[in-house]
C-alpha cells in the first residue's frame, strides 16, 4: 500500500503548495533513499491511457472541439453527445487543476453515455489553453482571474440551457478544484438545476443563499484540508433550505475518483460515488 506520507506530499505538490525540487528531495526522505523515490513517482503520477473507459471513436459519440463565448473572449471546450437529433439536458464538466487532460475528457464521454450533452471547458483558454506538460498546469491555474473564470463557466450553462439539442436543463459537475469551482457556478448561475462537486472548497457561507440548485456533494474521509469547511457550509444549507445531500467515502483520498492517478483511486468509493452521481443528475435533469 502507498505510504500516506508520500501521497500528502504527492497532494502539496499536485495542488501547486510544494515545488517539483523539494517534492522529490521530502519524496526521497520519505521513502528512505533517491532509488525508493523513483520508483513510488510513477505510482503517484498519473496514467491516463490505461484507465480510459469510453474511446474517443466510441460509435455510440459524437465528440468535437468547439468554442463558445466567455467573458475572456473565446473558451475551448470538449463537446460530447450521443448520436441522434434527440433534446437531451446538458451537463458542464469542470476540470480539475491538471487542466483539460485525457482523463476529464474521457469523464466527460462516459456522461454523454448517460444521455447528456456533455460539455468541459478548459478553464485555461485564456492564458493559450492547457499545457502539453501535465506539471505546468496548477502554476496556471492559480494564475486564472477568479471571478472571470467563474463567469466563463456561468456562460458554459447558458451555453448549453439554450443548445437547439437541449431540453434547457442544465447541471454540473466538477472535480478537485472543479469541485470548488461546481459550487461557484451554482452560487453565480441561476440556470444550473443540479450541481455535483466532488471534494471541491466550499463557497462563502453568506453567498450560500444564493444558490438556488440541487447539490449533490461528495467528500474523501482522508481529504483534512477540504473537509474543514464542511461543518460551515452545511450549517448555512441548512439555514438557506437548499436542497443538498452529503456523502463521506472513508478511507478515501481526496481524487479518489481520479482512475489515473494510481495512489489515490479508490475503486469503491468511485464506483458509489458515480452511481449516485448519475442517479442525481438523471433524478434531477430528466424529470
Amino acid at each position: 500500500m502507498m505510504d500516506q506520507e508520500a501521497i500528502d506530499l504527492y497532494g502539496k505538490y499536485s495542488h501547486g503548495s510544494l515545488g517539483r525540487r523539494d517534492f522529490l528531495k521530502k519524496l526521497a526522505i520519505a521513502a528512505g533513499a533517491t532509488a525508493a523515490a523513483d520508483a513510488l513517482l510513477p505510482l503517484l503520477e498519473r496514467n491516463s491511457a490505461i484507465a480510459q473507459v469510453v474511446a474517443k471513436d466510441d460509435a455510440r459519440l459524437i465528440v468535437e472541439y468547439m468554442k463558445y463565448p466567455g467573458e475572456t473572449g473565446e473558451v475551448r471546450a470538449n463537446f460530447v453527445r450521443p448520436k441522434g437529433d434527440a433534446k437531451l439536458p446538458g451537463v458542464v464538466v469542470i476540470h480539475e487543476n491538471r487542466g483539460l487532460n485525457a482523463h476529464i475528457e474521457d469523464v466527460t464521454r462516459r456522461i454523454a453515455l448517460e444521455g447528456f450533452l456533455a460539455m468541459a471547458p478548459d478553464a485555461l483558454s485564456p492564458l493559450g489553453g492547457t499545457p502539453e506538460d501535465p506539471e505546468k498546469a496548477p502554476s496556471l491555474i492559480g494564475q486564472l482571474d477568479k471571478k472571470k473564470t467563474i463567469n466563463n463557466y456561468v456562460a458554459a450553462v447558458k451555453y448549453l440551457k439554450t443548445h437547439p439539442l437541449s431540453t434547457g436543463k442544465v447541471g454540473t459537475i466538477g472535480f478537485c478544484w472543479g469541485g470548488g469551482m461546481a459550487n461557484q457556478v451554482a452560487v453565480h448561475s441561476p440556470d444550473v438545476v443540479a450541481a455535483v462537486a466532488y471534494y471541491g472548497l466550499v463557497p462563502a457561507a453568506e453567498d450560500v443563499p444564493k444558490i438556488g440548485a440541487s447539490l449533490l456533494l461528495h467528500y474523501a474521509g482522508l481529504d483534512e484540508r477540504v473537509n474543514s469547511g464542511i461543518p460551515a457550509f452545511e450549517a448555512a444549507l441548512k439555514k438557506a433550505s437548499v436542497d443538498y445531500k452529503i456523502y463521506m467515502y472513508e478511507g478515501a483520498q481526496h481524487a479518489f475518483n481520479n482512475d489515473t492517478n494510481p495512489a489515490r483511486y479508490n475503486k469503491e468509493a468511485a464506483r458509489l460515488a458515480w452511481q449516485r452521481t448519475i442517479s442525481f443528475l438523471k433524478q434531477k435533469l430528466k424529470t
